[in-house]
């Protein structure tokens, strides 16, 4: 019985779905915001994927509902709404990867410093790598087909890998490996051919499999207790709020690495980091607060630093926790306080 109707249920639905294709094309934009609201979640994070930078990713997944919404009758209903909507969006996307190009992190750019480099002057003519909310995100594939998870596919590493592919091998390895889509389908969204499709596919596996470490995040996180997670994050965030550099070292791994983008100077090894640590947020930075959340399917934390002349902790980074095992294998802090409101997070706290 319940199958039943859950069939009849689902029947329903895709008849109100065909009545609101229907009036969204003679022009109800109420209409045409339904069909696309329970989509745009995975929309923004194909978005994020392929252009690397949340905001990017806003102005581009506008970009392509409202090229939707105008060429909404030439879609002939041969496949899914979210098929057309996906082709729209990647061809979106292409446009801004031909005009803008990758993104990037400090580690593209040069090797790292041996020691602290104070007084770090941020690059603004660089295109960087931003992070990523991931709250709304699900846990599984988006698809029967697809090889990645979704907190796999918006993970720093992967992203960044992403990053290194021109944009046609990068949009075909998320089609296909991402949201499982075929790549007969993903030759026809791309007016291209299947062959042409295969062979960018292989590029850019390899390119990948040259730059993402071979345990994903997810699966590191799903070996390590949840409570334990949280406690990480909870020391290393209270290691900064204290300036205790031997509790922050103790949550290391030997080859951890420092970042900061707009920041082009970063830190690899204990040795480094340590005196990275040690000489700049621990001791000449002043006073730390900090909010756990969670981005790019990873532990993270938003550091608020204190400000005289505003009597408060103003946001200022955005930071990501890399793990290996129970300990940090790498910390990417995002700095600027443009990225809190896509987390929404406060901009300042007492």
């Amino acid at each position: 019985m319940s199958e039943i109707f859950l069939r009849t249920v689902d029947r329903a639905a895709e008849g109100l779905e065909d009545l609101d294709l229907v009036r969204a094309r003679d022009g109800d934009d109420a209409a045409f915001t339904r069909l696309v609201e329970p989509l745009r979640r995975e929309l923004h994070a194909h978005c994020y994927r392929m252009l690397g930078s949340a905001h990017d990713a806003d102005d581009a997944l506008q970009d392509a509902l409202l090229r939707a919404w105008r060429g909404l009758t030439r879609f002939e209903g041969r496949g899914s709404l979210r098929s057309w909507l996906y082709t729209v969006a990647t061809r979106a996307c292409l446009d801004v990867v031909e005009t803008r190009g990758r993104r990037a992190l400090p580690v593209d750019l040069g090797p790292s410093s041996d020691r602290a480099v104070a007084g770090d002057i941020p690059l603004t003519d660089v295109a960087w790598l931003g992070p990523y909310p991931d709250a709304g995100l699900g846990d599984g594939p988006t698809g029967p087909d697809a090889r990645y998870e979704q907190r796999e596919a918006v993970e720093l590493a992967f992203v960044a890998a992403l990053q290194h592919l021109p944009g046609n091998q990068r949009a075909a390895l998320l089609l296909f490996e991402v949201l499982g889509f075929s790549a007969a389908e993903i030759a026809a969204m791309m007016n291209t051919t299947t062959a042409s499709v295969n062979s960018a596919l292989a590029r850019a596996r390899r390119i990948v499999a040259e730059k993402v470490p071979p345990r994903t995040q997810q699966q590191t996180l799903r070996g390590i207790d949840d409570a334990r997670v949280r406690e990480i994050v909870a020391v290393y965030s209270a290691a900064l709020e204290r300036g205790d550099a031997d509790a922050l070292v103790a949550l290391l791994t030997e080859d951890v690495t420092w970042s900061m983008p707009p920041l082009a100077h970063w830190y690899h090894g204990l040795e480094a980091v340590t005196d990275f640590a040690v000489r700049i947020p621990l001791t000449s930075c002043g006073s730390w607060r900090h909010l756990p959340t969670s981005a790019n399917g990873q532990p993270a934390v938003a550091l608020y630093l204190w400000n005289d002349d505003a009597g408060a902790h103003l946001s200022w980074s955005i930071t990501v926790l890399t793990l290996r095992g129970e300990r940090i294998a790498e910390i990417t802090s995002f700095i600027g306080p443009d990225h809190f409101a896509s987390f929404g997070l406060p901009a300042s706290l007492p």
